[in-house]
């Protein structure tokens, strides 16, 4: 037993027999409705918590807390003196319970606002006392371990809200070994299929694995002791929604992942752990690309441990964990490690940090999704650690960029952000942060974040906290400039993409806005990107075309930019007119000509109007075909002022959005000092198109990019 657990309160009994004395007076309760059903269950949940080393006492109010949340105890009941040393704890845990997420609800929804305060007020409970969280997160994987005799769509609820809330707070608060499991049952009621197959299939190879798991321990033992050092190997079983979740990210199947197959090493110290990596890397060749230094560079949680993957005996992969004991227990414990703590006494770093962030999860936010996304962001393995001008480690979202960092240094530093530096050397805001590097951000005098920011496909933010933050500051501009710059954006994204003659009313419909007004400040709010004016104009021209849509004369594969059918005519030659270069999926017609088959138009282009009108008997309707694997030739016109490196940029922005270019020609203009390009490619359509002359704007020296009209 604990010091702390001996301590006496005033007028306060021995600690040692409150948990039975509690017992002997829920025992002695008259027989009601629930209350054997209550009892067992503060039995099981307590059952949960006792490898927590949690203080007795609140072990005491575990036992009797579903008695008072079933009405068995009143609040009078809480003042016998079986029970009055521990009231405090049962009313916070009756607290911790007004939150649950409504049955209808699904991921990527936005919570009500009662909804969202009652998480606060869960949360806010962090605060006095982190240990009844973890109860309440005990409590949590109690009820989805009863949960296999409940209705599907009862399974379904609890498993979501599980997985959305309470894997993440556990696993912030770095109790490990409650995670796992809270994550497994979750994923067993969300996806049955797939965890019933990832569990036959480790079973099927249990027998063979534990053997091979065997020979490594005994190998690694002798090594170690030849070593002089006193470690304990264990082979660890590999959680199923862990091994789901890899199987995802990297895209592989179950045989190909190097963790199956695991071990790990505890040993005394720092020292012995590096010495321990040393001996595993010399014994067996380790696999590229596959170890974390995760005690140089904690996880957010304060996790700390050696990860790496090695080639073992029989050619065979094994992942391989080095820890210290104390490392160990923190993993396996989390926070409530460090409980006693907050009974008196120094409060260790790695606490306060996990207290901090669950103190930022209280500030105020517009709505409860913004709430949501800071809990369940991705805490796992997916992080990667950038350093301070001043020294501090920060933990950063996979793919974070500077921008990620400015904002997680506080949220002015990043609206003012112009300009960041990377080990000494100035680098794009787009530049993908790399672990070890040490970042400075270059800062404006007046914040002015750019809508282009809030665009996951030109890669400035990788995190939806910092995506929110920019969100929000352009929600608080005034209403009348969001008018006027979304105006802008939609004049200009149409110009870019030599759009005439749409309208603009009809595009806000689609994009789910009353009318070209709201659409426009939604656009300069930042709630749309320009990008979706493409997506909207596809849609709005599939639904144009002719109900009848002829099949395309192409062989199997064929990508052809010619391979257009047209309507009532067998396989006649066609081919794409250079003045007007039409792009799925924007009305095209077609027009016989003498001697070249037929000339393939947009339904707008100024050439065919003429010819229209001269000769309206050679005029045949066309569409396009079914396919989507066809690319079409596009001519671009670009501005920009000369310098080293320049068409190799833009010829290597062209081939990250699969555009092929066909032709490029270049000329300079003495009069405005630039060079004009005339480039012809080959594209998918016309959001890729939109994509591409916005990320070819973005380059250093371009003025300007559009489409030839």
């Amino acid at each position: 037993m604990s010091a702390t657990d001996t301590e006496k309160l005033p007028n306060e009994r021995d600690t040692g027999s409150i948990i039975a004395e509690v017992c002997q007076y829920l025992a002695g309760l008259p027989d009601k409705d629930g209350l054997r059903q209550a009892v067992d269950e503060g039995e099981q949940v307590a059952a949960i918590i006792e490898p927590l080393g949690l203080p007795t006492r609140i072990v005491a109010a575990v036992y009797a807390y579903p008695l008072f949340r079933e009405n068995i105890l009143k609040k009078e009941d809480l003042q016998n003196n079986e029970l009055k040393d521990i009231s405090r704890f049962i009313i916070g845990l009756q607290q911790l319970n007004q939150f649950s997420l409504p049955g209808s609800w699904q991921p990527g929804e936005a919570l009500a606002v009662q909804q969202s305060e009652a998480l606060r007020k869960m949360l806010l409970a962090v605060v006095s006392d982190v240990r009844l969280v973890l109860v309440r997160i005990a409590e949590q994987l109690f009820r989805l371990r009863e949960a296999r005799n409940l209705h599907a769509t009862a399974q379904q609820s609890l498993a979501i809200e599980t997985r959305e809330i309470y894997a993440p707070l556990a696993n912030r608060l770095g109790v490990w070994q409650l995670k796992w499991e809270l994550e497994d049952l979750a994923f067993r009621y969300i996806d049955t299929p797939t965890y019933l197959g990832i569990a036959k299939a480790l079973n099927e190879k249990r027998t063979e694995r534990e053997d091979f798991i065997e020979s490594v321990k005994i190998q690694l033992q002798s090594e170690l002791q030849s070593n002089g050092i006193d470690g304990d190997i264990s082979g660890r079983p590999k959680h199923i929604y862990s091994i789901w979740r890899k199987m995802q990210r990297k895209d592989r199947g179950l045989d190909t992942l190097y963790d199956i197959r695991a071990v790990r090493i505890l040993v005394e110290d720092v020292n012995e752990c590096y010495a321990a990596l040393g001996i595993v890397h010399n014994l067996w060749s380790y696999i590229p690309g596959e170890f974390d230094d995760y005690i140089a560079n904690p996880k957010e949680n304060d996790y700390q441990s050696l990860h790496t993957a090695v080639i073992g005996p029989e050619g065979k992969t094994v992942e391989v964990q080095i820890r210290s004991h104390d490392m160990h227990n923190h993993a396996e414990l989390g926070v409530a490690a460090h409980w006693r703590y907050k009974e008196g006494g120094a409060t260790p770093a790695a606490f306060d940090q996990k207290i901090r962030f669950l103190r930022q999860l209280l500030e105020p936010t517009d709505d409860g999704a913004d709430l949501l996304d800071q809990i369940r962001d991705d805490f796992f393995e997916d992080r990667v650690y950038a350093v301070s001008p001043k020294g501090d480690v920060v933990e950063l979202p996979a793919n974070a960029t500077p921008l990620d960092f400015a904002y997680h240094v506080h949220t002015q530093v990043g609206h003012r952000c112009r300009g960041a530096k990377i080990n000494g050397r100035i680098v794009p805001l787009t530049h993908n942060v790399q672990n070890g590097d040490q970042i400075e951000i270059i800062t404006g005098s007046q914040a002015q974040p750019s809508r282009d920011w809030l665009s996951p496909k030109l890669g400035y933010l990788a995190g939806a906290r910092a995506r929110a933050k920019v969100r929000n500051w352009f929600r608080l501009q005034d209403r009348d400039q969001h008018l006027r710059q979304g105006r802008e954006i939609l004049d200009r994204e149409l110009a870019r993409l030599s759009e005439k003659d749409v309208a603009t009313d009809d595009i806000a419909t689609k994009l789910k806005h009353k009318d070209t007004e709201s659409l426009c400040v939604a656009l300069g709010a930042g709630d749309l990107t320009s990008a979706s004016i493409a997506t909207a104009l596809q849609n709005l021209r599939g639904v144009e075309l002719p109900t009848i849509r002829p099949r395309r004369h192409s062989k199997p594969h064929d990508t052809k930019p010619d391979s257009v059918v047209v309507t009532g005519v067998g396989g006649l030659l066609c081919n794409f007119a250079r003045c007007c270069r039409p792009v799925p999926p924007e009305p095209i017609v077609g027009y016989i000509t003498q001697g070249r088959g037929v000339s393939i138009h947009r339904q707008d282009c100024g050439n065919f109007l003429g010819l229209n009108q001269r000769s309206p008997e050679r005029v045949l309707e066309t569409s396009w075909g079914e396919s989507d694997k066809g690319s079409y030739p596009v001519d671009l016109t670009l501005h920009a002022f000369d310098r080293s490196g320049l068409i190799r940029d833009i010829t290597s922005v062209l081939a990250d959005e699969d555009a092929n270019v066909l032709e490029l020609k270049s000329r300079a203009d003495k009069e405005s000092m630039q060079v004009i390009m005339a480039l012809s490619l080959e594209i998918r359509d016309l959001p890729t198109l939109s994509t591409a002359i916005t990320r070819l704007e973005l380059l250093p020296n371009v003025v300007s990019v559009r489409r030839k009209a």
